[in-house]
C-alpha cells in the first residue's frame, strides 16, 4: 500500500505568523524522500492554507506525483489545466467548516461533473472523487469516466467502539472491491492515523491512502521524516 501525505497543515502553520516558515514545498521534498508516494495540497476556494504560489512551485518541485484537491468550481478547474497536476480530486467545500465534511455529492452533480472532468481527460490528467464508500455512488463515478475513487473514511474514523467500527470497514471494504470490479483505482483517506489504519493493508483493492493531520501532528514531536516513515512501517 502507498502513501501519500497531504502538506496542507504546512501551510496552515506558516499562515499563523504570515510568514514563510515551515516551507510546504521544503515538507513535500522531504516527504518524498521519506517515502511517501505522492503530494497531496487543497487549494481552497478561501485559500487558508496552500496559496497560488504554493501550488505553482510544488508543481516545479513534486517528482512523485502531484495530487490537486478542488471544488467543482470554474476558477479550480481553470488552474487545474495550468497547473497540469498528475491527478485532480474532487471535494465538496464549504467556507465554514474546519475539514472536509463527508463525500461529494456525485447525485445531485452528476451532469456537471461528467462536463467538467471532459478537459481533464483530454489533458492526460487522472481524475479522483472522494466519495462515500457507496456502491451507488461508485457507479456514477465510473459512469462519469472517473480514473479513480478516494474513499471517505472519516466515519469510521469517528467510530468508537469495535463493532461499529468494524462495520464500517466492512461497508469500505465491500466499496473498494466494488470499485475495483469496474475497472476504478481505489485509494482512501480522512481522519485516518497511526492508531486507526493497521486493518486497511488487510484490503487489498485499496492502493493508497492518503494522509494529512496526523502525519503533520506527529512531526511537530519526531520530525517529518520519522512521522512518514513510521506510518509507512504500519502499513508495509
Amino acid at each position: 500500500m502507498r502513501l501519500a501525505v497531504n502538506i496542507d497543515h504546512i501551510a496552515t502553520l506558516r499562515n499563523a505568523r504570515n510568514d514563510f516558515e515551515p516551507d510546504p514545498v521544503a515538507a513535500a521534498l522531504l516527504a518524498e524522500k521519506s517515502g511517501a508516494a505522492g503530494i497531496v495540497c487543497h487549494l481552497r476556494e478561501d485559500r487558508r492554507h496552500i496559496k497560488d504560489t504554493d501550488l505553482q512551485r510544488l508543481r516545479k518541485a513534486v517528482t512523485t506525483k502531484l495530487d490537486l484537491e478542488m471544488a467543482m468550481t470554474p476558477e479550480m478547474q481553470r488552474i487545474a489545466l495550468q497547473t497540469k497536476p498528475e491527478l485532480i480530486t474532487l471535494v465538496p467545500e464549504k467556507r465554514e467548516e474546519l475539514t472536509t465534511e463527508g463525500g461529494f455529492n456525485i447525485t445531485g452533480h452528476y451532469n456537471t461533473l461528467v462536463e467538467f472532468l471532459k478537459p481533464f481527460k483530454a489533458a492526460g490528467i487522472e481524475s479522483s472523487i472522494f466519495i462515500e464508500p457507496d456502491k451507488d455512488s461508485i457507479d456514477l463515478a465510473a459512469k462519469a469516466d472517473a480514473d479513480i475513487v478516494e474513499l471517505h473514511t472519516g466515519t469510521y474514523a469517528l467510530k468508537t467502539n469495535d463493532d461499529d467500527r468494524t462495520l464500517e470497514l466492512q461497508r469500505i471494504r465491500e466499496a473498494a472491491i466494488h470499485a475495483k470490479s469496474l475497472g476504478l483505482k481505489v485509494v482512501a483517506g480522512h481522519g485516518l492515523n497511526y492508531l486507526n489504519i493497521a486493518p486497511f493493508k488487510e484490503i487489498t483493492e485499496i492502493e493508497e491512502v492518503s494522509i494529512g493531520h496526523a502525519i503533520i501532528a506527529r512531526a511537530v514531536l519526531t520530525g517529518l521524516d520519522e512521522a512518514v516513515r513510521e506510518l509507512l512501517r504500519i502499513i508495509q
